[in-house]
This record gives structure tokens, sequence and C-alpha cells, in this order.
């Protein structure tokens, strides 16, 4: 684990992770690297209580695009019977 110092905190945040902290029950320094984490590395809890990264916006997007060509689902599974891959 590193260290970091952070000067000329704006104390409106200061106060609002001092809520959060309290809040949660947890330390404000607590809730500080919980906060930056969240920023850094998105996650979201799944119901079974798992954390997993969070899909980007690019990512989503992609999932509605068009294809360029139709996709031909038998030649794909023949294949992969042809390389023993099913």
């Amino acid at each position: 684990m590193s260290t970091i110092t952070i000067r000329n905190l704006d104390e409106s945040v200061k106060q609002v992770l001092r809520e959060r902290a309290a809040a949660r029950g947890v330390s404000m320094e607590q809730e500080a690297r919980d906060a930056l984490r969240e920023v850094a590395i998105p996650k979201t809890k799944l119901e079974n209580g798992a954390w997993r990264l969070k899909a980007s916006r690019d990512e989503i997007l992609a999932l509605g695009r068009k294809l360029e060509r139709p996709f031909d689902l038998k030649a794909l599974t023949d294949h992969m019977w042809d390389e023993g891959l099913l």
C-alpha cells in the first residue's frame, strides 16, 4: 500500500467525507480510500454481494451496433465441429 497527501482540500469536501464516514460507521480516511477507489476503478455490487467492474460506455454502446455483414450461425457451428471445439 502507498500513501498520498492531499493539500488544499476544500473544507466542504472534507465535511462531506466526514458525514459519509459517520453514516457508514467508518473512519474519514477509510471513506476517502473507498471514494478514490470507486472513482479510479468503478465497480458495481451484484445481487449475491460480489463486486465486478462496471462496463464502460463504449462497451455498452457496442452491444447495440449492427453487424457489418450478416452473421451465419450455421457456418460458425460447422467450423467449430470441424475443429473439434464442440
